[in-house]
């Protein structure tokens, strides 16, 4: 098993705590698409007590790569909403399951397409 296939294993793991129904496939290319951040201790998880993180997230990825044009509330909510549904106390929150989450909630999954 490679680095790339461990860390997919990790999070299809960790995943099913908070989404026990959930696209493989999917969660695969989004952990594909992130490249070697995965690697990064810092880099892989999402502070969700971090205003700065949660901007950066919200505009590079929300914005950006998802194409949403959205109110600032209602990214700010969406954010909101990934971050407690993995949990405050979780202290991995993994960006590729939280990204996955985001495009669940969007509703982008053609993007991974």
């Amino acid at each position: 098993m490679n680095k790339l296939q461990e860390k997919i294993a990790l999070y299809k793991e960790k995943i099913k705590e908070i989404e026990p129904k959930f696209d493989e496939t999917l969660l695969e290319k989004i952990t594909k698409s992130l490249g070697p951040s995965i690697y990064k201790k810092d880099a892989e998880t999402v502070s969700c007590s971090s205003p700065d993180e949660l901007e950066r997230v919200k505009k590079n990825f929300i914005i950006k790569k998802l194409g949403i044009d959205a109110s600032d509330d209602e990214l700010d909510k969406a954010l909101k909403e990934v971050c407690e549904k993995m949990g405050s106390s979780n202290r991995n929150k993994y960006r590729a399951i939280f990204y996955y989450l985001l495009v669940k909630k969007f509703k982008k999954e053609n993007l991974y397409s």
